[in-house]
C-alpha cells in the first residue's frame, strides 16, 4: 500500500467524484480510477459505490478516509515543521565541554544576557560527533571529535591553592614536593583536571593523599578555605578564590595547561556558533587578564 494510492482516494474521497479529484491533482481521469481500482483490490474491500451517475463512500471507504485524515494532516505538516527545527538549529549552540566548565557555564550566561534567542545545548562527551563548539584540553583525543573549523589555544597555569592560615600562605612559590605529606582537595578522579593534576604529582615524585573530592570547583574551594587540604586552581578558568584561600605559583614541576577551543564542522550549520566560538574566546582572554591584576 503505497501513499500516493492512499493520497489518491483520500482526495477522490473528499470530493466524492473522480473527475474533481483529477483535476486536483492534474492527472487523467482514468489513470485515477485505475489506481483507486488497484488500492480496493490491494486492500479486498470495495471503498466507493455508484448510485446513478455519483460515488460513494461504502462503511469501509468512510473509514479509510477517517484515517487518512490524521496522517495526511501530519504529513502535510512535516514542511511546516521542518522548516521550524531548521531556523531553531540556527539559533542553537551545541557546545561540548571537555574542560573549564565553570567557564563554559558563565560564558554561555553572558553570552545569553547579550542574545536570549540563543539555544544551548550543552554536553561532556570526548566521543560526541554532534557539536559546534568545543572546549577541551591538549590531552583531548581530537580524533574522535568532529572536524575542525577553528582552533584556538590558551594556555593556563595551574596554581597551589592554600587555606589563608596556612604557613605556606604567604611564599611567593611553592615546590610541589613540598606539600607531598598534605591532605589534597582535589575534583572527581574522573575529571579530566584531576588527571593532569595527578600527573603533576607524579613529577613531583608522590601519589597524593586525598582527603576530600568533590565534581564542584566551588566545593573544592570551600573545603580548602575550611583549612581541610591544598589543592590545585586553574589560572582563570575556575574564576577567582576568595579571601580565604591563597594561590600559590609552582616553581617546580612546570604546572600548566592548554585550553583547546574549537568551531566545528557540521552538516547542520548554526548561524551562531561562529559568534559564540569568538565571544567564548574574548571572554577567557578577560577572565584571564583580570586575573593577573
Amino acid at each position: 500500500m503505497d501513499l500516493t494510492k492512499l493520497r489518491y482516494f483520500y482526495i477522490v474521497a473528499k470530493h466524492e467524484h473522480v473527475t474533481r479529484a483529477a483535476e486536483e491533482i492534474h492527472i487523467a481521469q482514468p489513470a485515477l480510477t485505475k489506481t483507486i481500482k488497484q488500492l480496493e483490490e490491494e486492500l479486498g474491500t470495495p471503498l466507493f459505490y455508484k448510485k446513478g451517475r455519483n460515488i460513494y463512500l461504502t462503511e469501509f471507504g468512510e473509514f479509510l478516509k477517517k484515517k487518512l485524515e490524521t496522517v495526511f494532516a501530519q504529513v502535510d505538516g512535516i514542511p511546516d515543521e521542518l522548516e521550524s527545527r531548521k531556523n531553531e538549529r540556527k539559533r542553537t549552540v551545541k557546545l561540548n565541554v571537555l574542560a573549564a566548565s565553570t567557564a563554559a557555564t558563565d560564558a554561555v550566561v553572558a553570552y545569553k544576557k547579550k542574545h536570549p534567542e540563543t539555544v544551548f545545548q550543552l554536553i561532556q562527551n570526548e566521543t560526541e560527533t554532534d557539536c559546534d563548539v568545543s572546549v577541551s584540553t591538549g590531552t583531548t583525543d581530537f580524533a574522535a571529535l568532529p572536524t575542525f573549523e577553528k582552533r584556538f589555544v590558551m594556555e593556563e597555569k595551574i596554581y597551589l591553592a592554600v587555606p589563608k592560615n596556612s604557613p605556606y600562605a604567604t611564599r611567593a612559590s611553592i615546590e610541589l614536593k613540598e606539600v607531598s605529606g598534605e591532605g589534597f582537595v582535589n575534583l572527581a578522579g574522573s575529571r579530566p583536571f584531576r588527571s593532569v593534576c595527578d600527573r603533576f604529582c607524579a613529577y613531583a615524585g608522590f601519589k597524593p593523599h586525598i582527603s576530600f573530592e568533590s565534581d564542584s570547583p566551588m566545593a573544592v574551594h570551600n573545603v580548602i578555605g575550611a583549612s581541610a587540604g591544598v589543592g590545585f586552581w586553574p589560572e582563570y578558568s575556575w574564576g577567582k578564590v576568595s579571601a580565604d584561600v591563597a594561590l600559590l605559583p609552582i616553581s617546580d614541576p612546570v604546572c600548566q595547561r592548554e585550553l583547546v577551543l574549537g568551531l566545528h564542522v557540521n552538516p547542520v550549520s548554526s548561524t551562531v556558533a561562529p559568534d559564540f566560538y569568538e565571544f567564548l574566546i574574548k571572554f577567557l582572554q578577560n577572565r584571564r587578564k583580570k586575573g593577573r591584576k
